[in-house]
């Protein structure tokens, strides 16, 4: 994970300590499995500073002692919940920071089931400690699906699903198609011409630039803002020549 920022190093931190309180917790740890951009950049298949923590849930769970669980997690560590869900375990923790920089973390653990995602047991270096995690190519075609998701259930749009996207694409990843067909009810071909279409008419520089510029060191950030709009449509549109 990136951090190459006094404020990113203090994030991390936080972050690190509510994983291993996580982790560590034998209930909260048997009922959920570690996904999205922190999960990535744990497993070294991201280069990216990531902010949140983003779990599935095992359908056989209880939300409500989860819920208990996660609380008395916060409590061991002295972390204040600013907001929280009521309809989902959704988790906003405040810490003390300088003003004007970062000073929250976001929790996500969801029940939205996925029949097609795959887990393993892997072993994160920063944290010391095996988790159980979405496999790679399941991070994959759930970052690659996120881009329509979130559009269709918020109207909004993040930046850092497309240079993901690219990343993966560029470190030669595999992605699970079984995962898009049942998320999006299209075959992979044609949801990478949803994509096309998508970021043709929806992305622009200014976006990539607002949303991107605070999770890239400056180098990183100056070498990929201007092309990875047209890089990233080239890609999917060699996909798509490969996969008809």
């Amino acid at each position: 994970m990136i951090t190459n920022r006094q404020q990113d190093i203090v994030h991390k931190i936080h972050l690190l300590r509510v994983l291993t309180e996580i982790i560590d917790n034998p209930i909260l740890s048997l009922s959920l499995y570690f996904k999205g951009g922190t999960c990535a950049s744990m497993m070294n298949i991201l280069d990216r500073f990531s902010v949140d923590l983003d779990f599935d849930i095992n359908p056989k769970s209880d939300e409500k002692i989860l819920r208990a669980e996660f609380h008395h997690v916060f409590e061991k560590l002295g972390y204040t919940v600013d907001e929280e869900s009521k309809n989902a375990l959704e988790f906003f923790l405040k810490y003390k920071s300088d003003p004007n920089l970062r000073n929250t973390l976001k929790i996500d653990a969801l029940n939205f089931q996925v029949r097609s995602n795959l887990y393993a047991p892997i072993f994160l270096p920063e944290i010391g400690r095996t988790v159980n995690c979405q496999t790679k190519e399941t991070i994959f075609a759930n970052k690659l699906v996120a881009v329509k998701d979130r559009f269709d259930k918020h109207k909004s749009i993040a930046c850092r699903d497309l240079y993901d996207i690219h990343h993966f694409f560029m470190s030669r990843l595999n992605y699970r198609s079984e995962i898009i067909v049942e998320r999006t009810k299209l075959t992979p071909a044609k949801y990478f011409e949803y994509l096309i279409n998508f970021i043709n008419t929806k992305i622009t520089q200014t976006l990539i630039d607002q949303d991107l510029n605070t999770l890239l060191p400056a180098e990183t950030f100056n070498k990929i803002r201007k092309i990875l709009k047209p890089e990233l449509l080239f890609i999917i549109q060699s996909e798509i020549s490969a996969l008809n």
